[in-house]
């Protein structure tokens, strides 16, 4: 089966629940799609804001903090994802490697700091394991003290030759206010999240706190025997029709264990073409690629990283490769704005006290009624973030 980018931009829209709008309350349901990106902070709120009618900060700040049913962590690629808590399993275990399956994007950058300390990784992922149970009676707030409380811990039980290596400035930039020790433990704390050692609890004073699972939520995680199975269905379900090579980039491991995993789904996959180019596709979803909706009219101001953004087969959203560059940079990503799956511009914002000012780039024509719809979602945008739109802009590119 030969499919086109149209069709595969129409079932992506509705595999992130982009192409209407889920009914007021269902958070967990969009969340859950394949989870959603925090980073920069604030980024989840933004992609919730554009998939389920009328939710508001608080809703999803209580559903966060108070009533816990979307839980916070480090997870694929190593960065902060916010997903439903009762599939924590699927959104964390899965992500721990076996032997042989290194490196990961996240801890790629330990090398220096294990050449320094002449140590091996193994040795020392257990040891930071076993400091971060000290998270299972406290909570610690920042980033930054996270690192130190937990690079102190594991001092204690380095020989005494180890110790002043491991005092030793950082090398990675902010020697003043780090160890090598606390550089080393910030890469391996993505590890110590896939076992459920550490999660983000409540903001306080602008900083995250982290606590363990057990304490956070008061168990243990749990585990579906299918785990793998189910995270790599999300994936495809989400970003098909795609390859182990797209999906070892999604989660940030080593191609070994992104096939380990791609081979949980063996036999629920089929190949296809798209746009003249290899992939797989679940069999389940099929139909749904052979009989697109027609044109999506809704236009979206999608934030930086959103889901549907979070994709290496860039040219299906936009074939223009030097447009690809000012959407996907290496930091400071704009907004996309979205019609019929398509990016057709991007989009900034920024807070003046209490009132934002947003700008559009266009990349092609709307209409006026296009256009019309633009401002009134950035009028709903800036409304969700309790702030009136103090300037809006639309401009061609």
């Amino acid at each position: 089966m030969d499919i086109r980018a149209q069709a595969v931009r129409s079932f992506r829209l509705r595999a992130h629940h982009l192409d209407k709008m889920l009914p007021s309350g269902q958070i967990e349901t969009a969340a859950g799609a394949c989870g959603v990106q925090n980073s920069p902070p604030g980024a989840w709120e933004t992609a919730l804001f554009n998939r389920v009618e009328g939710c508001t900060l608080p809703e999803l700040h209580d559903a966060l903090y108070r009533r816990k049913t979307l839980l916070q962590a480090w997870s694929y690629r190593g960065v902060p994802v916010v997903f439903p808590t009762a599939e924590s399993g699927i959104f964390l275990s899965p992500l721990a490697a076996l032997k042989g399956e290194a490196p990961w994007i996240y801890t790629r950058g330990i090398a220096l700091a294990l050449e320094h300390l002449q140590m091996s990784f193994d040795s020392l992922l257990p040891l930071v394991k076993q400091a971060a149970g000290y998270l299972d009676a406290h909570t610690v707030q920042g980033k930054e003290t996270l690192d130190r409380v937990l690079a102190d811990a594991v001092r204690e039980h380095l020989p005494s030759e180890k110790r002043t290596l491991w005092d030793a400035p950082s090398m990675y930039g902010a020697p003043d206010r780090q160890t090598v020790g606390g550089a080393a433990v910030s890469f391996l704390l993505r590890p110590c999240s896939f076992s459920g050692l550490v999660v983000f609890g409540c903001r306080q004073g602008g900083s995250p706190t982290f606590a363990s699972f057990r304490s956070w939520l008061g168990r243990a995680p749990e585990t579906p025997p299918d785990a793998d199975r189910l995270l790599v269905r999300k994936f495809l379900h989400c970003h098909g029709p795609s390859t182990p090579a797209l999906l070892a980039e999604w989660l940030g491991c080593s191609p070994a264990q992104a096939r380990r995993l791609w081979n949980s789904v063996a036999q629920e996959l089929e190949p296809v073409s798209v746009e003249g180019k290899a992939r797989w596709l679940l069999s389940a979803d099929r139909d749904a690629l052979a009989h697109p909706c027609g044109p999506q009219e809704r236009l979206l101001l999608l934030g930086p990283h959103d889901p549907y953004l979070d994709t290496r087969d860039r040219d299906v959203l936009l074939p223009d490769k030097a447009l690809q560059k000012l959407v996907w940079r290496t930091v400071g990503n704009p907004g996309a704005v979205v019609l019929d799956g398509r990016i057709s511009g991007m989009w900034t914002a920024r807070t003046v006290r209490d009132r934002l000012e947003l700008s559009v780039t266009a990349w092609q024509a709307f209409s006026a009624r296009q256009q019309s719809m633009l401002e009134i979602r950035a009028q709903e945008y800036a409304a969700f973030r309790g702030l009136s739109l103090l300037k809006y802009t639309l401009e061609d590119g």
